[in-house]
């Protein structure tokens, strides 16, 4: 193999991992934290945390394989997906097992440092992460789904720090799915058509003209949990002054997807990730600014 050839093979690689585009990382990381700082109330382990943030990398790279390998038949048929490298053939079906299957272990030999629990949600995590792409065959919400695989390193992390998994893991997981189902909505209605075209289910099919107050829906009820959250946690007003920051967020995101356009939903889609940001941020001003 020449040095361009394996360059080439490289930077397939790469986009079948969708290391060109961490956003779906930071999405899957944004969770992963939030509860990482709620377990760890504010000071969790680092060593803990390295492997947290090394396994979303990993495992996010591996559900993008698995998703492609399930989606190799469709994506040539959908204007965003023709061009992915299982469609075009720079890598074969059984190189991107290899990969899927390489990542997947790298990750769970990261998880064997941590406790028998964590193992177990661990195995629970690769099945939904390897089962998400299968849903949007007849599942008529598929980004539920997707929200549980998303967010199922947040009951993971409180396994970890605290050996239990509280009531607190599970409503932020909760929120989790609500935020999922409301970005990957926007998401969805960038190939609306196509998954028309190609028989796939998704939300923004099932919510039709009613789409729009359904992702603010999603939004309102995740921004209500955290609302909870801080409230039962007793945190101070600089935790409630990010949540407004969230709030303004949304509103500006509601702006770009009522016209759904389909370049305005992308870049609501995208701007998520400031969403999982804001959250972050007022997670640790609660617990390094308790100003009451």
């Amino acid at each position: 193999m020449t040095k361009d050839t394996l360059i080439d093979k490289l930077n397939a690689y790469e986009r079948l991992m969708r290391l060109d585009k961490p956003v779906g990382i930071l999405l899957l990381l944004w969770p992963t934290l939030w509860g990482l700082l709620l377990a760890g109330q504010g000071h969790p382990n680092w060593q803990v945390v390295l492997i947290f943030v090394t396994g979303v990398i990993l495992m996010r790279s591996a559900g993008c394989v698995m998703n492609d390998i399930a989606d190799r038949h469709y994506d040539g048929h959908v204007e965003r997906t023709q061009n992915r490298p299982l469609v075009t053939g720079e890598v074969s079906v059984k190189e991107a097992l290899l990969l899927a299957v390489g990542l997947s272990l790298v990750a769970f030999s990261l998880v064997c440092f941590l406790n028998k629990q964590t193992i177990l949600l661990s195995i629970a995590a690769l099945f939904l992460a390897a089962t998400y792409p299968l849903t949007k065959r007849f599942l008529a919400i598929p980004q539920a789904y997707l929200g549980i695989a998303f967010g199922f390193s947040i009951p993971m992390a409180f396994a970890t720090l605290t050996n239990q998994i509280p009531p607190l893991a599970w409503w932020l997981l909760l929120a989790n799915v609500f935020w999922t189902i409301a970005y990957d909505t926007e998401y969805a209605m960038v190939d609306r058509e196509d998954d028309v075209k190609i028989g796939i289910k998704s939300s923004a099919l099932l919510f039709a003209r009613y789409d729009v107050l359904a992702i603010m829906l999603c939004y309102a009820a995740m921004a209500a949990i955290f609302i909870y959250i801080g409230k039962i946690m007793a945190f101070g007003t600089y935790y409630f002054v990010g949540i407004l920051v969230v709030l303004g967020l949304i509103v500006w995101q509601y702006q770009m997807i009522k016209t759904r356009k389909r370049q305005h939903c992308f870049t609501a889609f995208l701007a998520n990730n400031w969403i999982g940001l804001a959250l972050f941020a007022s997670i640790v001003m609660a617990y390094f600014m308790p100003w009451h």
